[in-house]
């Protein structure tokens, strides 16, 4: 059987045979202790991209947000966050449940917050209200489209945080696609905010990991929250190692997934029955509206060796990466093109 075109995410990539010979020959320690010296590299390389004093390698990106919010705040604060953010709609509660921290949910547009929205959230000094502790932004935005804010909109939301003492999270599980897209360090994005967190695991095709950054006194704090999540690894430089290969040798590429991204939005958007907007696709996804079922559209996509993610009751999440080629991509687009003649 031919191997399907799996859409679903960038979470399914396989690490490149550099990762794969790194890992194998990782000069390993007790990261716990402050041991592993792969660890140690990763972390110096991570900060330095991000323009940051320091970083924090962490399991995953859902553990790397909830530490900077366990970091950044105390029970009964309360966080400023986009009602569509990851850190607010897909990581089980856990402003709540872990960090006993009250979210202010905003509306935006693809992602797309106001400096005004901000200013609008920010609580009054008042005995009957909790202390707006933190503002978490996103960039790139996921459900908003994988689309990218500009440095100097990130800036704009991050002044108003700071002139009321509010410090700022950005997750940035995607930065280097958000970079790329933009032609800018990733350091440009993350800037303004006092930490953010970015994924290996993802378009980067590491096969575990996330970086937490921020200032070296910060990061030291955010150390302790790792260890209570259950966060600490031991000889985590097997896993670090493929990190240093990924920001050494995968960022640069990612062009080739937002180039390959646009491609299938201009096939999908051709097809009777789906709908595209268009201007959100700007880095590895594309978000489709679909007149059926997305799960049934999904299903049908899946017998025709096509895998992609239903996202709403009528919404479809497709996701390019490095093991999805131009042959890949135009493969997608014909037996889509087949699974909506059927319709």
């Amino acid at each position: 059987m031919t191997a399907p075109v799996d859409l679903r995410s960038d979470t399914v990539t396989r690490p490149t045979p550099a990762m794969l010979r790194a890992m194998a020959a990782a000069p390993l320690g007790d990261d716990v202790y402050g041991e592993d010296p792969t660890v140690r590299r990763l972390e110096e390389l991570a900060a330095e991209r991000v323009g940051k004093e320091a970083a924090l390698f962490v399991p995953t990106g859902t553990m790397g947000n909830q530490v900077a919010v366990l970091t950044h705040t105390r029970r009964g604060d309360e966080a400023v966050v986009d009602v569509a953010s990851h850190i607010y709609d897909a990581e089980v509660g856990g402003l709540a449940l872990l960090g006993g921290v009250q979210a202010r949910p905003l509306e935006s547009r693809a992602g797309r917050l106001l400096p005004a929205q901000i200013e609008a959230a920010v609580r009054a000094d008042d005995v009957h209200y909790p202390h707006t502790g933190l503002l978490c932004l996103e960039n790139p935005h996921n459900a908003g489209g994988g689309t990218v804010a500009l440095p100097e909109e990130v800036a704009a939301l991050c002044a108003v945080a700071h002139q009321r003492g509010i410090p700022v999270h950005l997750d940035g599980a995607r930065i280097f696609n958000g970079a790329v897209a933009l032609g800018v360090p990733a350091a440009a994005l993350a800037a303004p905010a006092d930490s953010v967190m970015f994924c290996l695991s993802k378009g980067l095709c590491c096969p575990v990991g996330s970086l937490v950054a921020g200032p070296a006194a910060w990061i030291a704090q955010a150390r302790r929250m790792r260890k209570l999540l259950g966060g600490g690894m031991r000889q985590a430089g097997v896993l670090a190692a493929a990190g240093i290969v990924a920001l050494d040798t995968m960022v640069g590429r990612l062009a080739e997934d937002h180039a390959h991204a646009r491609r299938l939005a201009e096939g999908l958007a051709e097809l009777p029955g789906l709908r595209i907007d268009l201007p959100t696709v700007q880095t590895n996804m594309v978000f489709v509206d679909t007149d059926l079922p997305a799960d049934h559209v999904c299903h049908e996509l899946a017998a025709r060796g096509v895998l992609a993610g239903a996202v709403g009751r009528n919404r479809i999440r497709f996701v390019t990466h490095k093991d999805v080629s131009a042959a890949g991509i135009e493969s997608a687009l014909r037996e889509a093109s087949r699974t909506v003649a059927g319709w």
